[in-house]
């Protein structure tokens, strides 16, 4: 593999591409060995990219960027806060509630007793506490906490997986604005040859060497260039767009991206086992499951009997006579024994285990799927190698044959629409290098996502690491308090 291989559009000088981008592309010159000065060029381009890198954009400082700032992302964590509250929720079962009551009226009495006319109207009043502790409850606050808990991790794992598809969305971005801006410079460049082929034309035509046919062709081929610069324009604003939407910003002077070979293993049975292990969403759906499981139990505990306690004290207040109050005080044991409830929670019980059942075919089935995508990614990974070192000797060879061709079209071996052809065909393999040399690196970041790795703790990216069990531990055992743990 060459070294040039492993940087995006390698091979090709440095030029500044639409607003301001710089990627790696090829400019030809316009005289007739152009196609060989290039090949000169093409040797030097590991120097030009390590002499600008120092300024540029690295596709590393841009996943850091999509970590911090993607919307995407930042929601899948404000989500897993959510859900880490859960866990307080359930652990409420464990603790009293605490009930304060107060009352105050007026009360009129107007009547006659033994004789006496009564008329008088009093201000009655009170105030108590009521405690309410649950003994037992059929063990449904236990597996209602269980539950919550394997809600939580399940949650983490999907924000893991949020996090894998957003760098790794994140890479395609940065790659293809890169790839485009090469391509579309490829283009122009190609315009400015043709132009110059054109002129020639004209000008063996006006000597009679040549027909107007030749020159109908020329002018044919340049027009069908600079439509291509035009698609080729759209296709960059269309990666700058969405290079915008992942990362959060702008592309400015974007540095040649690398593959992450360092992380993918040494064969594909190994990618797969680490997948099968490692990766995030068999670890949630197996969390789910869990999750599933224990909400089979809280139902079943609605037909286990229920136990609490209830303690009472209360000051009461009548004003009918000075100083009439009084203090009363309870505390009550109660216990319910369930014996039928119209088969509700029967039918939820077998409800919720059908659930568990489809919970556990669709852990196979993510199994098979993450199998499928390993597989998916590595035969491209493969492919993209072996087509850039074909797309490297095809470039080299059309070079070859775009001179030779020139040189015959001189001496009248070889017609006009012959050297349009073999330029064309240098063209088309020097796009196809571009293109498998950003397949090599984006396949190679594949792999590791679809292993499940793509993380920024894993490959170590230039970021401070998000930790969800940090708000985790803040909330799981609060008592009250209507703050979250960053204020609001």
């Amino acid at each position: 593999m060459s070294a040039h291989d492993h940087h995006a559009g390698g091979g090709h000088p440095k030029h500044r591409g639409p607003q301001g981008l710089s990627t790696v592309s090829l400019r030809v010159p316009r005289n007739r060995f152009a196609y060989c000065r290039a090949g000169v060029a093409a040797t030097a381009v590991a120097a030009v990219l390590m002499a600008n890198q120092a300024s540029a954009e690295t596709l590393e400082g841009a996943l850091a960027r999509a970590y911090r700032g993607n919307p995407t992302l930042n929601a899948s964590r404000a989500t897993t806060r959510y859900t880490d509250e859960n866990v307080a929720i359930a652990q409420s079962g464990y603790r009293p509630t605490v009930a304060l009551s107060a009352d105050i009226g007026t009360s009129y009495t107007q009547g006659r007793f033994s004789s006496i006319n009564l008329n008088q109207t009093t201000t009655p009043g009170g105030a108590g506490v009521t405690i309410n502790q649950t003994i037992f409850n059929g063990f449904q606050t236990d597996n209602n906490v269980r539950r919550a808990e394997s809600t939580v991790f399940s949650q983490r794992e999907t924000l893991r997986f949020t996090e894998l598809t957003v760098l790794y969305n994140a890479v395609q971005a940065y790659m293809n604005v890169l790839s485009n801006t090469a391509t579309l410079e490829l283009n122009r460049n190609n315009v400015e040859v043709l132009e110059e082929q054109l002129r020639q034309t004209r000008d063996r035509f006006n000597v009679g060497e040549v027909t107007r046919t030749d020159v109908a062709q020329a002018e044919a081929r340049l027009a069908g260039a600079r439509s291509q610069v035009s698609a080729a324009e759209s296709a960059l604003r269309t990666s700058i767009g969405i290079y915008r939407q992942n990362i959060g910003v702008e592309p400015r002077s974007l540095a040649p991206g690398r593959p992450l070979d360092r992380y993918v293993p040494g064969s594909l049975d190994a990618a797969i086992a680490i997948g099968l292990q490692e990766h995030p969403q068999i670890s949630s759906a197996i969390h789910a499951l869990d999750a599933a499981e224990a909400q089979v139990k809280v139902y079943e505990g609605q037909l286990y009997p229920q136990a609490s306690v209830q303690g009472t004290v209360s000051q009461r207040y009548d004003s009918s006579f000075p100083g009439d109050n009084g203090v009363s005080a309870s505390l009550v044991g109660r216990v319910t024994i369930p014996i039928y409830e119209g088969g509700q929670v029967y039918a939820q019980v077998r409800q919720q285990k059908e659930l568990v059942g489809q919970y556990r075919i669709q852990v196979d089935q993510i199994r098979d799927q993450i199998r499928a995508q390993i597989v998916d990614f590595w035969g491209r990974l493969e492919a993209a190698k072996a087509q850039v070192i074909a797309a490297q000797a095809q470039v080299q060879a059309n070079e070859v044959a775009l001179n030779g061709v020139r040189e015959e079209a001189r001496v009248g071996q070889r017609t006009t629409l012959d050297v349009l052809n073999a330029q064309q065909e240098l063209l088309n393999s020097r796009v196809n290098l571009i293109v498998a040399q950003r397949d090599r690196v984006i396949y190679s970041y594949g792999v590791v996502q679809a292993m499940g790795q793509l993380t920024a703790r894993f490959t170590a990216l230039p970021v401070e690491a998000y930790s969800a069990k940090i708000h985790y531990d803040q909330v799981k055992d609060l008592w009250f308090g209507l703050r979250t743990p960053d204020g609001r």
